[in-house]
């Protein structure tokens, strides 16, 4: 995790960097107001064509979890209250699913905090789960690492938040040191919930906490609404990207229609979302398994879309001579990244298509 927050520091500033760049032409100074303009720019139509195929596999990814998330959250909800009105004996429905928000990280804390202090003993141990092979704990380390990887998504959004910073200071100054603090925060708070749950519960800690605690219901209740709520607005976040991406490439020419109670709307925008939104839900629901998901889309596309490109227009940017002390170190950190983003890739696929799903 740790690491990981490192990872996110380092390329975060090395893609603050790369906002504002000269025109070849004019040498006027050009802001990079989105990912895939930046990444046109300083690399090209091909890479700019790759770097977008990622980028809509990350959106449409986070739309299939924020699907997944929502529905669990709910979930448990009704479970919490089923749990206060019959008693933790009732066959009450078990859920799995996750979220990231201030609100329910703060309860989540808090709850596992007074777990382990009800239990009176600290569950788990240094080597992890105990009733599994070594070959699964290995699997299980690769897709815990892309589940780390998920939840640093800061290359999808950055250039987007640094175009609405204002200078002075310079806008890249700014962005690094919000990155920073966001990182640091987020962080402690990752490092809390996830040491506190598996304190409190230990071998048997479920893939979402939340899930995991009956009492208080109310304050169960309170940490999933807020779940909820915090998607609400977070599919939209990773939703509306998407959909602009795709309208921008393939929207143009299409006539608009007038549909009843709807006035005139674009066709191509009402079939491509309709579409999108059920294919989310449709994926949610053949590949219902939480954690695996999060980790293969994290570790598919960390790499790629935190890593290498930012890294290639830093180089870019910088014009950075091939092989030089600077340069070997910045590709030395891409390849050690990759190493680790294909192992948790391999991981979290045989979490979601191995024998143990089939």
């Amino acid at each position: 995790m740790v690491l990981f927050a490192g990872v996110t520091v380092v390329q975060s500033s090395l893609l603050a960097d790369c906002y504002i760049s000269r025109d070849p032409e004019r040498g006027a100074a050009v802001r990079n107001r989105s990912y895939v303009d930046a990444v046109r720019l300083y690399l090209g139509e091909k890479s700019q064509m790759l770097s977008g195929f990622f980028l809509g596999f990350s959106l449409f990814g986070n739309s299939v979890v924020y699907t997944l998330t929502a529905a669990a959250s709910m979930r448990a909800i009704e479970r919490a209250n089923c749990y206060h009105r019959e008693g933790h004996g009732a066959p009450c429905c078990a859920a799995t699913a996750g979220g990231s928000s201030d609100a329910y990280y703060m309860l989540l804390f808090g709850l596992g905090a007074a777990k382990v202090i009800e239990n009176g003993v600290i569950k788990g141990g240094i080597g992890g789960v105990s009733l599994v092979s070594p070959a699964q704990k290995v699997w299980r380390v690769a897709q815990a690492l892309g589940d780390i990887a998920f939840a640093y998504p800061f290359s999808l959004v950055l250039l987007e938040i640094e175009d609405t910073l204002r200078s002075p200071p310079a806008e890249s100054q700014t962005m690094k040191a919000a990155a920073r603090a966001s990182i640091a925060v987020t962080t402690f708070f990752y490092l809390g919930c996830g040491c506190f749950g598996y304190a409190a519960f230990g071998d048997d800690t479920p893939g979402n906490l939340l899930t995991g605690f009956g009492e208080p219901y109310w304050l169960v209740g309170l940490a999933n609404l807020c779940v909820v709520l915090h998607l609400l607005g977070g599919y939209q976040v990773y939703a509306q990207p998407m959909f602009a991406l795709v309208e921008r490439r393939f929207g143009a020419g299409v006539v608009d229609a007038e549909m009843p109670l709807l006035g005139r709307v674009s066709v191509s925008r009402l079939c491509f979302r309709t579409g999108n939104v059920a294919a989310a839900t449709a994926v949610a629901v053949w590949f219902p398994y939480f954690n695996q998901v999060v980790g293969l889309i994290g570790a598919f596309t960390f790499w790629p879309l935190a890593i290498h490109f930012p890294v290639q227009m830093y180089l870019a940017q910088g014009k950075v001579a091939p092989w030089t002390g600077r340069w070997l170190a910045i590709q030395a950190f891409s390849a050690g990244c990759l190493v680790a983003c294909g192992f948790a890739s391999v991981g979290s696929a045989m979490g979601v298509f191995g024998p143990e799903r089939s």
